[in-house]
């Protein structure tokens, strides 16, 4: 299991003490530096089950500078994969990428179930 992560997040930070907390293995990826590229990307995207908007960090400082809101709704699939791709501060964090699953943000109830 992968978990990317930005080390200054607050939020990666609580998801890393919860993964520590209860005993669940993982190999911590950086999400700026070693973003996840467009092959993971697209994978994950099909294995979530979710709309590709929720693989956005939309509180992000890049999604709003690049104003994003107004442009994704009519931007294709692709390019927003690409997009995703091409920065990983644009991705939501955390990001974890299993086997037979994909987790987008920390909800620990979401978490406990996929997890435990």
């Amino acid at each position: 299991m992968k978990v990317y992560c930005y080390e200054r997040c607050t939020t990666c930070k609580k998801a890393l003490k919860w993964l520590d907390t209860n005993g669940i293995k993982y190999e911590l990826k950086d999400i700026k530096g070693d973003n996840p590229d467009l092959k993971t990307l697209k994978a994950a995207y099909k294995k979530s089950g979710q709309p590709l908007k929720k693989f956005f960090n939309t509180s992000g400082q890049l999604y709003r500078s690049m104003e994003l809101t107004k442009k994704l709704p009519d931007m294709p699939e692709d390019e927003q994969l690409k997009l995703l791709a091409s920065d990983g501060m644009l991705v939501k964090r955390p990001l974890v990428i299993a086997d037979d699953f994909v987790l987008l943000g920390f909800k620990e109830n979401e978490w406990q179930e996929k997890l435990k």
